[in-house]
């Protein structure tokens, strides 16, 4: 390792000599970047852009500019580029709280979106360019604006973050030193469950870099982008040439995805733990939320028949209950898993032990196998921390209003 990056750069482009064909540029601004991202280690940083070389010979990055993403992909995948910051760096806007995961993933392959994310990638990479050579100094980093509003209990929805994740690691493990900064705006009492389920994806100078804002969002924007930067809709005075106040010619805000898309109703899943419910019983597993905010995730699929499904908050603790006895939170529906794998979440309000409890007391005749896996989801403690924090500015700004 060196201290001084300066000197480090002639012998690290040396080791590299035979892949540098194959980068999107050589300079040493664009060779800093996976120094930087690797603590100036020489052998860690080499590993990591020759993994980025095999990358673009995998997504074909000569021609991915050319590549038409499934029509799915081009109406319903939220986000997009538009306008830029008091910098020169481009915005990218980013609507999680707007996108159908579930209709997306049954719609299209995962290497759809994979391919998609690396051609917006390569295509805001292209824009920094752009900016670079029309503003006469080096544009090299990207301000994200996180959109998380609208943002519920069907995005925990566990193939949907998985692929979220591989999305981000794309970005982690293949654009190194290209953020500026992300404000996360609208969002609600949720998020910090759905962060806490990807940060560990994030590297910590990307997590430094994440700031939630309150209800003066717009404003505290305005610090960074001209408002005539940001579209109507986010509170700035851009507009599309139509005077289309969110500007969809450069964003797409997603939305629940159509049924003749799909080409699939599920995604194929493993599952952790199986239980087997005999014919005119039941089985109930219990979990303790030692908090209010917590979130309860499930999965399951029956063998060969439904299954009932509820969910219960026990009274007394440390005994067993039968349903009747004990708090309902989730009534009992007979679900056919058999046919279409189930999947939900809950958000425990209260602490205690809640009962998932699998019924199969109406069958007299058949015993069912359930697989399942169950997951107690805890919010990140720094965003939460941020929303109360920004709400109880909210209530100060209103109560001084009044």
């Amino acid at each position: 390792k060196c201290s001084d990056p300066c000197e480090l750069t002639p012998t690290f482009r040396e080791n590299i000599q035979d892949i540098l064909p194959g980068l999107p540029d050589q300079d040493d601004y664009f060779l800093l970047k996976w120094l930087r991202a690797r603590c100036f280690d020489l052998q860690k940083s080499e590993a990591m852009i020759r993994k980025h070389v095999q990358f673009r010979k995998l997504m074909d990055a000569e021609h991915v500019q050319e590549w038409q993403a499934p029509e799915v992909i081009q109406k319903y995948m939220a986000g997009g580029t538009c306008g830029f910051d008091l910098d020169g760096s481009p915005i990218w806007y980013e609507m999680i709280g707007h996108l159908d995961a579930k209709g997306l993933l049954f719609s299209a392959t995962k290497q759809d979106f994979i391919k998609r994310k690396f051609q917006d990638c390569e295509r805001t990479r292209g824009t920094c360019s752009e900016q670079t050579q029309k503003l006469g100094r080096k544009i090299e980093t990207v301000t994200i604006i996180c959109d998380a509003e609208g943002l519920g209990l069907k995005h925990l929805w566990k193939p949907g973050i998985d692929m979220y994740g591989e999305l981000i690691s794309l970005l982690e493990d293949n654009y190194p030193e290209s953020l500026k900064r992300i404000f996360i705006i609208k969002a609600p009492r949720l998020f910090p469950v759905a962060f806490n389920l990807v940060k560990h994806l994030l590297s910590e100078d990307t997590r430094k870099k994440m700031v939630v804002l309150g209800a003066n969002w717009k404003e505290i924007l305005h610090n960074h982008i001209d408002p005539s930067e940001i579209p109507v809709h986010y509170g700035g005075t851009r507009t599309d040439p139509d005077g289309d106040p969110k500007c969809q010619s450069m964003l797409c805000y997603g939305g629940d995805v159509p049924r003749k898309y799909f080409v699939c109703d599920q995604v194929k899943q493993q599952y952790e733990h199986s239980v087997a419910v005999n014919r005119g019983s039941s089985q109930q597993l219990e979990y303790e939320i030692l908090s209010p905010g917590c979130v309860l995730r499930w999965q399951f699929v029956s063998e060969g028949a439904d299954i009932g499904f509820g969910i219960y908050l026990k009274t007394k603790a440390g005994l067993r209950q039968h349903a009747g006895e004990m708090t309902e939170v989730c009534p009992t529906r007979r679900c056919n898993a058999h046919l279409v794998p189930e999947d939900g979440s809950l958000t425990c309000t209260d602490a205690g032990t809640y009962v998932l409890r699998f019924d199969n007391t109406y069958s007299y005749i058949h015993s069912k196998k359930v697989n399942y896996t169950v997951e107690i989801l805890l919010p990140d403690k720094k965003s939460e921390e941020q929303i109360q924090h920004s709400d109880d500015r909210t209530k100060e700004l209103k109560i001084n209003h009044a």
